[in-house]
């Protein structure tokens, strides 16, 4: 499997497109679920993933939703809100990888932007001897309900202190999650950290938590993880 190969993957009943990238000597690898209306082809994941890459990580970004379904769901938005739907197919996704010869030897761990974050976290909550790792960016980890208590693979969650409401969510599953967690918010982000430098904080901090917890590697990322209540 080489650098950045497209790949179709079946998963609870529909087949997803997946970009996957493997790292020469790659030592975990990291599964992507973006939010509501986006793609595997957003920038702010693939930046993400680009920075994982350069540590040795390999990366899945993956739509969780058919072409066709995109297509049908433009106008309503129901499919592409519908968590349970996505966190099976993010699931799905996970007994993938772990039935793939070059991957399932890779600690996995889970990267969930706004709504794909409560898919990733209850995917953490049915694999929970697969995924080592979360890490939410702008998440809405309240929409995974009370599973969150069933989470037990350490979880980061990334929040913009300028993204009010979403902060006050994050503040709340901080203290629900049933496992190892830290909240930390970004200085002058908002909900799609583009403010200058506020991404690159982000992929940083994921760097360091999947450092942490999927991969004993020798990195200089000091700095980017505050204490747990997000000083």
């Amino acid at each position: 499997m080489g650098h950045d190969t497209m790949m179709a993957v079946p998963s609870a009943g529909v087949v997803l497109d997946a970009d996957v990238t493997v790292p020469a000597d790659a030592r975990g690898i990291v599964l992507f679920a973006h939010g509501s209306g986006s793609s595997r082809l957003s920038p702010r994941n693939r930046m993400v993933a680009g920075r994982l890459n350069g540590v040795g990580l390999a990366t899945v970004l993956t739509d969780l939703l058919t072409a066709d379904e995109e297509r049908r769901d433009a106008a309503g938005g129901r499919l592409r809100f519908d968590i349970g739907l996505l966190a099976d197919r993010l699931t799905g996704v996970v007994d993938w990888i772990a039935a793939q010869t070059v991957l399932t030897r890779l600690p996995l761990g889970l990267f969930g932007a706004s709504t794909g974050a409560a898919a990733a976290l209850l995917t953490a909550a049915d694999r929970p001897r697969h995924v080592r790792a979360v890490v939410s960016r702008g998440g809405r980890p309240d929409l995974a309900g009370p599973r969150l208590t069933e989470v037990t693979a350490p979880v980061l969650l990334i929040v913009g202190e300028l993204d009010a409401s979403v902060l006050d969510l994050n503040r709340a599953a901080h203290h629900d999650l049933g496992g190892e967690s830290a909240l930390w918010i970004v200085p002058g982000a908002t909900h799609l950290f583009e403010e200058p430098g506020t991404l690159d904080q982000v992929a940083g901090a994921a760097a360091q938590w999947f450092d942490r917890h999927l991969a004993d590697f020798d990195l200089t990322l000091n700095g980017y993880l505050p204490d747990d209540d997000g000083t």
